[in-house]
């Protein structure tokens, strides 16, 4: 549904953001997005909706080439940005404005999820909290119904109950023929909610792997004591002792831990990379 083939992107006289970027998406998942600030997140997300251009190799997406920006794959490709706007008037005036360009759009199911996160339907978003707006964009997100939805940053400015609603709603709201993409750098946001992570690094995407993948070659243990688990690769201190992560040598099931897995990543690439038989 997705494919990136030998992807280079770079800005013009600045130095390459994404190099030989090879990667294939299928319909059905709810993929992490994950990277350092201005690792290429979100030009990533530029290039499969059609806003940039690669400047080599081919990009696929849902059969039609992005940068033809043809209306069939407007239709049905959709970018959040991190950045909300809305006009000035009601939620009405911005459906009127927006929805005639997205014929699956479910006004139904927009104005239920409103009511998910308790706003009333004849607010004027611009005159909201940046929470409150983005609330109302990840509504109106989902109700277009788009074969792929790209989401940057959604619960930046979200409160605790809305980063809940927020989860509830998109694993509720995946449809067997749609791919969810999510970037965040709030890692613990997406733990429960996504099944396939993607770690961009240096350029190149560096992790390509399914949470039940992870699980079955990673452990995530906690111990009072470091000595108590062997082989460790990488630790953090954590309430009455240390989390852990280390190789799964035993076939034992543990709970996936987005943020340590993240961060170990970061700070102990090879030795994970190793582990998960990634050269």
């Amino acid at each position: 549904m997705i494919n990136l083939n030998h992807i280079n992107f770079r800005y013009s006289s600045k130095e390459s953001v994404l190099e030989d970027l090879t990667l294939s998406l299928a319909p059905g998942h709810i993929y992490g997005l994950l990277g350092r600030n201005g690792v290429g997140k979100t030009s990533l997300m530029y290039i499969l909706s059609g806003l940039r251009f690669p400047n080599d190799g081919q990009c696929s997406v849902i059969g039609f080439t992005p940068q033809q920006r043809k209306v069939d794959f407007l239709q049905q490709v959709y970018f959040l940005p991190d950045e909300i706007y809305f006009p000035p008037g009601a939620i009405d005036k911005y459906l009127a404005l927006y929805t005639p360009f997205y014929p699956g759009f479910n006004s139904v199911m927009f104005y239920d999820l409103l009511a998910e996160f308790d706003i009333r339907a004849d607010v004027h978003p611009a005159k909201l909290s940046l929470g409150q707006r983005k609330q109302i964009a990840i509504c109106f997100a989902l109700a277009l119904r788009a074969k792929v939805l790209l989401l940057d940053e959604p619960t930046n400015a979200l409160d605790i109950p809305a980063k809940k609603i927020f989860r509830k709603i998109i694993a509720g709201g995946l449809q067997e023929d749609q791919i969810i993409m999510i970037s965040t750098h709030q890692v613990k946001d997406l733990e429960s909610l996504i099944d396939h992570v993607l770690i961009l690094d240096g350029q190149k995407m560096i992790i390509d792997r399914s949470i039940d993948e992870l699980t079955n070659r990673i452990a995530f243990k906690y111990a009072a004591d470091l000595e108590d688990i062997p082989n460790v690769i990488y630790s953090e201190r954590a309430l009455r002792g240390y989390a852990t992560l280390s190789a799964n040598l035993k076939g034992e099931y543990t709970k996936f831990d987005m943020e340590l897995f993240f961060n170990a990543v970061l700070d102990q690439k090879q030795k994970v990379l190793s582990v998960l038989e990634v050269k």
